[in-house]
C-alpha cells in the first residue's frame, strides 16, 4: 500500500457565505496540494465537516474532486459512523471506480466494547472493495480502539491495511509500531506528533495543516521516514506554533482561517461549528507572515 505512505491531507469542504459548497475554492485547494507535494487526498473526513455534509453533497464532492484530480494523486474517501448497517449500505452503494481507499472512523457516541468495534469493522471489511484505513480518534468517538483490536483486525482481514491513529497518545503509537504486521501502515492523525511517529517507523500522516503548507509539511514527513532527524526537526520547529493555533478553538475553523489568509478559500463553517474568532485569525495571519506565507 505504498500509495498511502507519506502525507495525505484531510481536505476541508469550502463554503460560500450562504453555506453552499464553494467549488471554485475546492478546485484551488486541490490544485495547490497537487502542485506542492501532497501524496494523496482524503475526502469527507472530520476536517471536511462530513457530519453536516448531505449524502448528495458528498457525491458531488467526490465527483468534482475526481474530475479535478484526473488520477494525479490517490483518493481516499471517508465512510464511517456508529450505525454499522448504514456504513455497510453506503459502501455497497458507492462507485469506487476512481477511489483508492476508504477511511473509516471507529463508531462514535455509542461507546461499543472492543468486541463491538471488531465486529463493526469485520462487517465493513467483508463488503469493501477497496483497502481500508481504520481511524481511531477517541477524543471524538468517546472510546479508544485498542492496539490489540487494531492488530487483530489487521491480521484477520487483508483489506484492512492501515490505521490513522489520532489519540495523541505516544505510548499507543509505539505499541502499534512494535507489534504490527510487517506491511501494516501506522499513520499519524496528530499533526504535532507525526514527525516522531515517522522517525519511529510510521508510514506518514493524514494531516490537517498539511493542506495549507503542503510543500513544507510533506517534505518534513519524507525526511522523517528517511531518518533525516536534524533536517526534519528544523522544519517541525518552524511549523510548531501554527500546528497548535489551528486546533486551539475547533477543527476545521482553524485551518479554514489559515486557508482564508492564504487566499484559497473562506472561513465559513456549518453549525454547530462557528468560525475562528477575530483574535485567532489575527494570530494565524501573523504566524503566516513569520513563515513567509502572507
Amino acid at each position: 500500500m505504498t500509495k498511502f505512505i507519506g502525507t495525505g491531507v484531510a481536505l476541508i469542504t469550502p463554503f460560500n457565505a450562504d453555506l453552499s459548497i464553494d467549488f471554485d475554492a475546492l478546485k484551488r485547494l486541490v490544485e495547490y496540494n497537487i502542485a506542492n507535494g501532497t501524496d494523496y487526498l482524503v475526502v469527507s473526513g472530520t476536517t471536511g465537516e462530513s457530519v453536516t455534509v448531505t449524502t448528495d453533497e458528498k457525491k458531488q464532492l467526490i465527483k468534482f474532486i475526481t474530475k479535478i484530480n484526473k488520477g494525479r494523486l490517490p483518493l481516499v474517501i471517508g465512510i464511517g459512523g456508529n450505525n454499522t448497517a448504514n456504513v455497510v449500505n453506503e459502501i455497497k452503494s458507492t462507485d469506487f471506480s476512481d477511489i483508492d481507499g476508504v477511511l473509516s472512523v471507529s463508531p462514535y457516541y455509542s461507546k461499543p466494547t472492543q468486541e463491538g468495534i471488531y465486529q463493526h469493522f469485520k462487517a465493513v471489511a467483508e463488503v469493501s472493495p477497496k483497502p481500508i484505513i481504520l481511524y481511531n480518534v477517541p477524543g471524538r468517538t468517546a472510546s479508544n480502539m485498542s492496539p490489540e483490536t487494531i492488530l487483530r483486525l489487521a491480521k484477520d482481514f487483508n483489506n484492512i491495511v492501515a490505521v490513522k491513529e489520532a489519540g495523541n497518545n505516544v505510548h499507543q503509537y509505539l505499541e502499534l509500531l512494535r507489534t504490527k504486521p510487517r506491511d501494516f501502515l501506522v499513520l499519524s492523525g496528530d499533526d504535532d506528533l507525526a514527525l516522531g511517529v515517522a522517525l519511529a517507523g510510521g508510514s506518514g500522516v493524514i494531516s490537517v495543516i498539511g493542506q495549507a503548507l503542503p510543500k513544507e509539511y510533506s517534505e518534513m514527513i519524507r525526511m522523517g521516514i528517511a531518518g533525516k532527524v536534524k533536517e526534519a526537526y528544523n522544519i517541525h520547529f518552524k511549523l510548531m506554533p501554527i500546528m497548535g493555533f489551528i486546533f486551539s478553538e475547533n477543527n476545521p475553523a482553524g485551518i479554514k482561517a489559515v486557508l482564508e489568509s492564504l487566499g484559497i478559500s473562506k472561513s465559513h463553517v456549518r453549525l454547530p461549528l462557528v468560525e475562528a474568532t477575530e483574535e485567532l485569525k489575527k494570530i494565524i495571519k501573523n504566524e503566516l507572515k513569520t513563515l513567509g506565507k502572507s
